[in-house]
């Protein structure tokens, strides 16, 4: 039980850091083909609109809310079993896309000031996908 929350909470990191990249990865790793491929076209997108000067802030309520529903829903969906460990999946998941999202805007800023703008994000992706690429191999 406490692997699957730790795992949850990784993938709600990663929800809360990418939107589409946790989801993305966790469908394509269970097999599920063509929902994880249009959730990974989706990924790819955001990474491209995360580089723009105009995209919002992911700590803005629609963004943020996203990023929520991201986290429990990648969360209750690697919380196989009963509805009480679903639920606390999908807590987990909650829980790490809430800090995913406003720790990752907060060292995003500081790499910003350090090495720019789009190396800034193009780390944060990099980090997305290793952390939902180890936490679905655990």
């Amino acid at each position: 039980m406490l692997t699957i929350l730790v795992v949850a909470f990784a993938l709600g990191v990663v929800a809360g850091l990418r939107t589409f990249t946790a989801p993305a990865v966790l469908l394509l790793a269970r097999h599920y083909t063509v929902a994880g491929g249009i959730v990974a076209v989706l990924a790819a997108g955001e990474f491209v609109g995360d580089l723009l000067p105009n995209t919002p802030s992911r700590t803005t309520p629609l963004p943020l809310a996203a990023r929520i529903l991201s986290g429990a829903f990648v969360g209750s969906f690697v919380a196989s079993g009963g509805t009480l460990v679903r639920v606390a999946g999908g807590v987990a998941g909650i829980g790490g896309a809430l800090i995913g999202a406003f720790v990752g805007h907060n060292l995003r800023l500081k790499a910003i000031a350090r090495i720019g703008a789009i190396p800034a994000g193009l780390v944060e992706d990099v980090v997305a996908i290793g952390i939902a690429l180890a936490a679905v191999m655990a």
